[in-house]
């Protein structure tokens, strides 16, 4: 039996397909605080020429505004795509209570990946994670997204 999706999951999901819509890699984020979502992302490399502009710290950075701090405690993150090396710190600096992803990034990927960010020594602050919520979903977009590029 399968499980409906968190509002959260769902929402990122939205932003993850209006990212590959506009031609960018569908990858989409929702922070939420105290259960309300405050702020969303999706990857705008392309639109904003800037390399950081991933879904993950689009919406970090819209939730700091919007809750007029520097750091996001008591605050989720709830991304499509394993963070990278960047967002995953980003998250650890800025505090985030709870991560929550949709599908592994074997390849890019630093929280179950690569670097394991959160189970390095030098890491001060390391959020709850919770993987694989939506990961089918989220996966076969990315598939589909880099398949239509390929063929």
């Amino acid at each position: 039996m399968a499980f409906p999706l968190p509002e959260p999951m769902r929402f990122a999901l939205d932003q993850a397909r209006a990212a590959g819509a506009a031609g960018e890699v569908p990858v989409g984020a929702v922070v939420t605080h105290e259960g309300a979502i405050v702020a969303a992302g999706r990857n705008r490399m392309r639109a904003a020429r800037d390399p950081t502009a991933h879904a993950e710290m689009e919406a970090m950075r819209a939730a700091a505004l919007a809750l007029g701090t520097g750091r996001l405690d008591g605050c989720d993150l709830w991304v499509t795509l394993e963070p990278c090396a960047m967002c995953a710190g980003a998250a650890a600096l800025g505090r985030v209570r709870r991560l929550y992803f949709g599908a592994a990034d074997a390849k890019g990927g630093a929280v179950l990946h690569g670097p394991r960010l959160y189970g390095q020594p030098t890491c001060h602050h390391a959020p709850e994670v919770y993987p694989g919520i939506g990961e089918a979903e989220a996966g076969e977009m990315l598939r589909d997204f880099f398949r239509a590029r390929r063929d």
